[in-house]
């Protein structure tokens, strides 16, 4: 999959490149230079054709709107990447710190109900087959 986008963005980069080329042509243009931009707007086309082609072979390709955005307020997309996964690992931070929480209220309610109901904890230990966690 990376190889398609290597090749998209070596297309893009061809292309972007063409048209700064004809721009520098068309915003100094001479009635020589005629030939040369002709050829880019050759090429210009064959660039599009190229981009085209990789196009249909990412159509499958999901990009989140949040990522337009960053691209739209003039913001690296990749940003977006490093903020989505800060966000994951803060909640992953947050939900474990739940789970030890629980894991700790499991263990201390399991050592005070074999004080008071201890007949009842060692059948629950014997049906659940685990000791206590600590």
């Amino acid at each position: 999959m990376a190889e398609k986008f290597d090749n998209l963005e070596e297309h893009l980069e061809k292309f972007v490149e063409n048209i700064r080329q004809m721009g520098i042509i068309v915003s100094d243009f001479q009635p020589s230079s005629q030939t040369g931009l002709n050829q880019k707007l050759n090429y210009m086309i064959t660039g599009l054709q190229d981009i085209e082609k990789c196009r249909q072979q990412l159509h499958e390709t999901n990009v989140p709107l949040e990522a337009f955005e960053y691209i739209d307020q003039g913001r690296n997309p990749q940003l977006y990447t490093k903020e989505c996964l800060e966000r994951a690992l803060a909640k992953n931070e947050q939900v474990k710190g739940k789970i030890d929480t629980m894991t700790k209220f499991k263990s201390l309610l399991i050592s005070e109900l074999g004080k008071v109901f201890p007949e009842e904890m060692t059948k629950y230990k014997a049906i659940h087959g685990d000791d206590p966690p600590s």
